[in-house]
């Protein structure tokens, strides 16, 4: 089992920047990659970025050059700096990690993140 808790989210304007956190807790040598992904008003859930246990990285290429996602493996925790904010950015953002052989899904509660005009 693992559990992650976000936190970081809130309202901004456009332009400004937040940054998101995730801890993960539990089994968490296990764990593969971790991702974020956030999901709008009546649209389907997608990736942002996502960092293997490596450190590769990819993004959406909604947020490239704006976003940065990064992990600190000792204290279990992932980032995810976001610069630059628009509108559309707006959503609630989703930790996720996979998880083994498998690549089972754990995801956090969410942290709604919402950037005004």
């Amino acid at each position: 089992q693992v559990q992650l808790v976000e936190s970081g989210g809130g309202l901004v304007q456009a332009g400004g920047s937040l940054r998101l956190s995730c801890a993960a807790s539990g089994r968490t040598a296990n764990i593969n990659a971790f991702g974020w992904y956030r999901q709008a008003p009546g649209k389907q859930r997608e990736l942002v970025a996502r960092v293997s246990s490596v450190g590769s990285t990819n993004y959406a290429d909604s947020v490239k050059g704006r976003f940065t996602i990064s992990r600190d493996s000792a204290k279990n925790m992932v980032y995810l700096q976001m610069n630059s904010l628009k509108p559309e950015d707006t959503a609630v953002y989703y930790c996720n990690a996979k998880y083994g052989i498998m690549q089972y899904d754990y995801w956090g509660q969410g942290t709604q993140v919402t950037v005004s005009s």
